[in-house]
């Protein structure tokens, strides 16, 4: 599939030149357009500069990030009241139960309306809301939840019993971490979760004046550090990752453009190749009828039907008009039979054709071009061959249009070998080798194409319209077959047309003397 920046071919011939030139400069001007485009976002994508632009609909990536950070409260709606369900339960070893229940119902309020904040934020379209605002928002909520979480460390102010130190680190370090992980889009947001709860635990253990709070108290502020060094590694991850993925959509829109460039291309060349085919198909009379009459007349005058030709000149003259006319005739013929078969309008008449006797007779038609060109032909047929189902006129003119190349590019006093036989997946084949001057690797697309001609076929000016090998070609796949052309420099060529196994017509078994019997018998009853 041709991409957006490649250029896109127009088979139209029928088209005037300065129409193709607006269309050629429209495409042109639109692939331009889209290639601009599609450098400038990634401009924009490559950026350094805080969070980059996606596709022009909003500034940046800021709605992205606020969006992830809502989900992720929001995944967060039934396992964070758990969470605090059972840090009260363990706080009310060391806390009265009613400071513990007064703080799980303030922490659970407080999710609450975030959930509810959250909640709101994803239903509003994109255009209808305000980042800036809606992140401010985001960030005092936080803030709130993160004093209410620190509300429980303030109760334990003056709380005694073994293991309340372990208790108030264990808590700050949940808090912490919870925070991090849920926040960590707005980076804001992270630090006006996990700075109260933080500062209460350090004001708490510094208040104690011992060394081993002390030590605690540092600690605290060390794990809020890398807390907050893993939430800008979290923000970077999920930024690039909104980054590769607005690059994915840009290239996914860019491959849809070519492809919709490239569909309606191919469908108007599709379009215009076929308009020329079926006009083509359908000038057959239009153009047969007026050159038969050139070709009758001009024979009539040459053979002197009508009485002699005194100047030698005008019969020199009228077989010059007869012998072109003959070649454009052939020429029409050629590019009918190749105009059918592209516009779906050639239809085989299929029968049981013996392929050794049709290349047989098409050798004996050639015989004059053959002893013209004083070549010889060696045969090597196969015996005891089975017919094929094929169209016995499309076979021949298979097998006539190979000769005919062959016996044009064989030079005089060289040999032609014609085989029929079996192929090795049970079908039959025909192939025509000379010993002629051959084709150079890169000019064999050209050969096979339609009007293409080699540099030793010009050099030689053979004439030919080129349309041989590309009609052979078509014939054998309506046939399901396959065509082959091998060749080397100054070694010769070949060329094999192989119909399939499933063409081939199998001889039926003899009947046993059973089957015979129970023939008689079911004719006598």
């Amino acid at each position: 599939m041709p991409m957006a920046d490649e250029p896109i071919p127009v088979h139209s011939p029928e088209s005037p030149a300065g129409d193709k030139t607006i269309v050629n400069r429209e495409r042109a001007e639109r692939r331009r357009g889209v290639a601009r485009a599609v450098w400038a976002q990634r401009e924009k994508l490559s950026s350094a500069t805080g969070t980059r632009p996606d596709f022009g609909v909003r500034p940046d990536f800021d709605y992205e990030l606020a969006l992830t950070f809502a989900h992720n409260r929001l995944s967060a709606t039934i396992p964070l009241p758990l969470l605090t369900i059972i840090v009260a339960a363990t706080a009310s070893l060391w806390l009265g139960f009613r400071n513990v229940i007064a703080w799980a119902a303030i922490v659970i309020a407080v999710h609450v309306g975030i959930v509810a904040l959250c909640r709101t934020f994803v239903a509003k379209p994109p255009p209808a809301t305000r980042i800036a605002r809606w992140t401010r928002r985001f960030v005092i909520a936080e803030f709130i939840e993160g004093i209410a979480w620190a509300s429980i460390l303030l109760f334990a102010w003056h709380a005694t019993g073994t293991g309340i130190e372990v208790f108030q680190f264990a808590a700050m370090l949940i808090v912490v971490a919870v925070v991090t992980i849920l926040a960590a889009t707005v980076p804001a947001a992270v630090v006006a979760g996990t700075l109260p709860v933080t500062l209460a635990l350090v004001a708490l253990y510094l208040g104690r004046s011992e060394f081993l709070f002390v030590a605690l108290a540092i600690m605290a502020l060390g794990v809020l550090v890398v807390f907050l060094m893993l939430a800008g590694r979290l923000y970077s991850s999920t930024l690039t990752m909104l980054e590769y993925r607005a690059e994915k959509d840009l290239l996914i829109a860019e491959l849809e453009t070519a492809k919709s460039i490239s569909d309606e291309s191919r469908r108007r060349a599709e379009e215009s190749n076929l308009a020329k085919s079926r006009f083509l198909a359908t000038m057959s009379h239009e153009l047969r009828t007026p050159l038969n009459a050139i070709l009758g007349f001009s024979e009539v005058m040459r053979n002197e039907v009508l009485g002699p030709m005194e100047n030698a000149n005008y019969k020199e003259y009228v077989g010059d008009i007869h012998q072109s006319g003959q070649h454009l005739l052939n020429l029409i013929n050629e590019i009918l039979d190749l105009s059918r078969v592209e516009a779906g309008r050639y239809e085989l008449a299929e029968e049981a054709v013996n392929l050794a006797y049709v290349v047989q007779e098409c050798v004996h038609l050639l015989q004059i071009k053959i002893r013209g060109r004083n070549v010889q032909v060696i045969e090597q047929f196969e015996q005891g061959m089975p017919r094929v189902w094929v169209d016995d006129r499309a076979t021949r003119q298979v097998v006539l249009n190979l000769l005919s190349n062959a016996i044009k590019f064989t030079p005089p006093g060289g040999e032609i070998v014609v085989k029929v036989g079996w192929t090795a997946g049970g079908g039959q084949y025909v192939s025509v080798r000379d010993n002629g001057p051959g084709i150079p690797p890169e000019e064999i697309p050209i050969v096979l194409s339609s009007f293409g001609q080699g540099s030793i076929a010009i050099k030689s000016a053979e004439q030919g319209a080129g349309l041989g090998l590309p009609i052979v070609q078509a014939l054998m796949a309506m046939h399901d077959g396959t065509f082959e052309l091998k060749s080397k420099l100054r070694e010769g060529t070949e060329v094999i047309a192989a119909f399939p196994r499933s063409r081939v017509m199998e001889a039926l078994p003899p009947i046993s003397d059973e089957q015979r019997r129970g023939v008689r018998w079911l004719r006598a009853g």
